[in-house]
């Protein structure tokens, strides 16, 4: 190596995967179990949080998700994604748990064009003024609104993908819908979204 020259840095190590991790944790290792639960909890308490406006719930659901998946974990399928296994426990409880406050889901089927643009605006990445913080502060508040205000079927699809931040293809899986209808959905979610929206996002 040539006098004054820098060894190269480390690379960080790739995350290991969620199914070596329910490997690991069949073959013993119940540490890794807490990997899981580190890399899923706060996503599965959004996505709880979303779907049932309440704070305390969606924490003690998730913990009962991870409960469930752990005592389970002996028939999990690793031909499936151990995330989309985890989100199809937490919305089956999330429904439960709508069912017995009795809010009803309403499905729509009407489908409209496929398209992958996202709905959200990008904010600007520059420090925000004051101004900008309020205005940030109320979009988001509308956003939350807007998303409250949706058809059942709309809303949830919007959460899992946007919140959960589950990909399309974990969403079919999920929902048990073709995948095209995911998308038509997610569309159509978004447009309503938009109309709702337009006093803020259009300025």
């Amino acid at each position: 190596m040539a006098a004054g020259s820098r060894a190269p840095a480390a690379q960080p190590a790739p995350p290991i995967p969620d199914e070596e991790l329910v490997a690991r944790v069949l073959a013993g290792d119940q540490a890794s179990f807490s990997l899981l639960v580190e890399r899923y909890q706060d996503r599965l308490v959004s996505f709880l949080f979303r779907m049932l406006r309440d704070v305390d719930t969606a924490h003690d659901l998730a913990q009962e998700v991870f409960l469930r998946v752990y005592q389970a974990l002996d028939r999990f399928d690793p031909q499936f994604k151990f995330s989309t296994w985890t989100f199809r426990v937490a919305h089956n409880l999330g429904v439960d748990e709508l069912r017995r406050r009795k809010v009803r889901w309403v499905p729509l089927q009407r489908q409209d064009a496929e398209d992958e643009t996202p709905w959200e605006r990008e904010l600007p990445s520059s420090e925000p003024s004051p101004y900008q913080d309020l205005r940030n502060e109320q979009r988001g508040s509308a956003i939350q609104v807007a998303i409250d205000a949706l058809p059942g079927d709309y809303r949830e699809l919007i959460v899992m993908r946007h919140y959960a931040e589950l990909s399309y293809e974990e969403i079919a899986q999920l929902k048990r819908m073709p995948l095209g209808t995911v998308k038509n959905k997610l569309f159509r979610g978004r447009q309503l979204l938009k109309e709702k929206l337009a006093a803020y996002l259009g300025d």
